[in-house]
């Protein structure tokens, strides 16, 4: 068995006790790609003069962290792009 490393990308909405996960199975082999999809997965679009105003519920937090996974289980159970 042998074990790979790779990057999830962990989104999570709202802040403090109220932040929750909401994705956490985006699996990359490589930190730019992973860092660039967080990236545009982060963007608001709308009417942002007011930012400071934005529920703080809908506020978004995208990062990657390596994770150890099984070459066995990719594209069976673990989808790596």
């Amino acid at each position: 068995m042998e074990l790979i490393h790779v990057f999830a990308m962990m989104l999570y909405l709202g802040t403090g006790k109220e932040r929750t996960l909401i994705s956490g199975d985006m699996h990359f082999y490589s930190i730019t790609e992973c860092n660039f999809f967080a990236q545009e997965s982060a963007k608001r679009y709308g009417n942002y003069q007011y930012v400071d105003y934005m529920d703080p519920k809908d506020r978004a937090t995208i990062y990657c962290v390596p994770k150890m996974i099984r070459s066995d289980q990719i594209d069976k159970t673990v989808k790596v792009y």
